[in-house]
């Protein structure tokens, strides 16, 4: 059952991510970014499993414990999550959301993988603090964070994966090579910046009596 649980989160993860990226498709511009952020209300809301959302539990202090996984229940986390989103973009995708989704991934692929790995840091950055708000019952991070990520052009795993999805299957075969360097690229950044928090908290380091001062988050998972 537990297991259960865990595959319906992860994959309902994707599904809802998916919902935020078709309204971006569908919709573009300030309107669709702003509207996108619907896709991780549900998330948090339900208390779905979400790479970007996770990614904070298996890196540092709060790794140890026993309630949260390591680096293979992130990955199980990852691969679910795609699995959501190749579902959806089967489901959801039309002609014109194609044309939107392969805009998209023309501009990504303009780049370097390292250019959109250092871009998707801050992808990362963006969704703990708005993760780490709506534990301390705070959205308004949630509610700026993800137009914010979305128009400065930070790549975040889960919404490509749905924007991959979408695309043609012709396009998705002649450039296989390039979206697989492109994705491995931007995981890995999501990753970092997600954790990036932890260079300011200097938790290793942080005698016992001080780890009052770390993040809600953390210091919940320490006890």
């Amino acid at each position: 059952m537990k297991d259960r649980t865990f595959i319906a989160r992860g994959i309902l993860a994707g599904v809802c991510i998916s919902m935020g990226g078709c309204i971006f498709l569908k919709t573009g511009g300030v309107a669709g970014a702003i509207l996108f952020a619907f896709g991780l209300i549900a998330v948090v809301s339900l208390g779905l499993n979400l790479f970007t959302g996770k990614a904070r539990f298996v890196w540092g202090p709060a790794a140890d414990q026993s309630e949260q996984g390591g680096y293979a229940w992130l990955l199980a986390i990852l691969i679910l999550n795609i699995i959501g989103c190749m579902l959806m973009g089967l489901l959801m995708s039309d002609a014109s959301m194609q044309a939107a989704a392969q805009a998209v991934i023309d501009k990504r692929l303009a780049s370097s993988p390292l250019r959109n790995g250092i871009l998707a840091i801050g992808c990362g950055f963006i969704m703990t603090l708005a993760v780490q708000g709506t534990d301390k019952g705070r959205w308004l991070p949630l509610l700026f964070g993800i137009p914010a990520f979305i128009l400065c052009g930070f790549p975040h795993c889960i919404a490509d994966a749905f924007y991959i999805a979408s695309l043609p299957l012709d396009y998705i075969t002649a450039h296989a090579v390039d979206l697989s360097a492109f994705y491995c690229a931007i995981v890995a950044g999501n990753f970092l910046g997600c954790n990036a928090y932890r260079l300011t908290a200097q938790t290793s380091q942080l005698p016992a009596s001080q780890t009052s001062q770390l993040p809600d988050s953390d210091a919940s998972l320490r006890n």
